[in-house]
């Protein structure tokens, strides 16, 4: 084992553990914020679970998918922008608990939470499929075109994935208003699309070929 990339992993996810926590009960007020309980349990065990596989049986993603230090200036801006979604989003879903401004039904709780673990398992079988995918956009050596699999519908499976799994985070904190700010997400990911083929189709032997056999971005028929 790579005790120094464990040691970097592990760094990271109880920072991010710490983290969401702060953002979320701080501005609750209260410990006793039970959606925000639920939604760190639906998204740091899996977490937890596919870090240790990935250190086992893919050190390499593991590493790639811990790095965040874009080159790409308009990535940067992108960072910029989620980072600034998640910050207002979580306060405000904190802020909506401890002062009841708009409660949503717990039946859409539920079934956003059931949308969130099934998104969960298909960003874990993205990652199987395609073992060069990085939070950077780089192209790494060796590294060919994916167009199987979930990749021969969509060109970018893994975004798809994460705009429901986003859109759903707020859902299951209970907050419609956090729901709203979420919705600039799509938008966000838009414009990271747009810099990223222009690298792969710029770095990437066959990125040209495979856009003209698979047409969509992201959701098949549509865009």
């Amino acid at each position: 084992m790579n005790i120094k990339l464990f040691l970097k992993a592990i760094t990271k996810y109880f920072f991010g553990v710490i983290l969401v926590g702060i953002l979320l009960f701080l501005p609750a007020g209260t410990f006793n914020y039970m959606n925000a309980w639920l939604f760190m349990g639906l998204l740091f065990i899996p977490m937890f679970i596919a870090g240790i596989i990935l250190m086992i049986k893919n050190p390499m993603l593991l590493k790639s998918r811990l790095d965040v230090k874009e080159k790409e200036k308009e990535q940067k801006q992108v960072i910029l922008y989620s980072g600034l979604m998640f910050l207002i989003g979580f306060i405000i879903a904190g802020l909506n608990y401890r002062f009841s401004w708009i409660t949503i039904p717990n039946i859409i709780v539920i079934t956003s939470s059931i949308l969130f673990i099934i998104s969960y398992i298909l960003y874990a079988e993205i990652l199987r499929e395609n073992t060069y995918l990085s939070r950077t956009i780089e192209v790494q050596k060796n590294q060919k075109v994916i167009d199987t699999g979930f990749y021969s519908i969509v060109r970018h499976p893994m975004y798809s994935i994460t705009i429901i799994l986003f859109l759903t985070m707020p859902l299951i904190l209970g907050s419609i208003i956090s729901f709203v700010i979420f919705l600039i997400y799509p938008f966000i990911i838009s414009k990271r699309i747009k810099n990223e083929e222009e690298v792969l189709e710029r770095e990437l032997k066959g990125y040209k070929e495979y856009k003209n056999k698979v047409k969509y971005k992201l959701i098949p028929f549509i865009w």
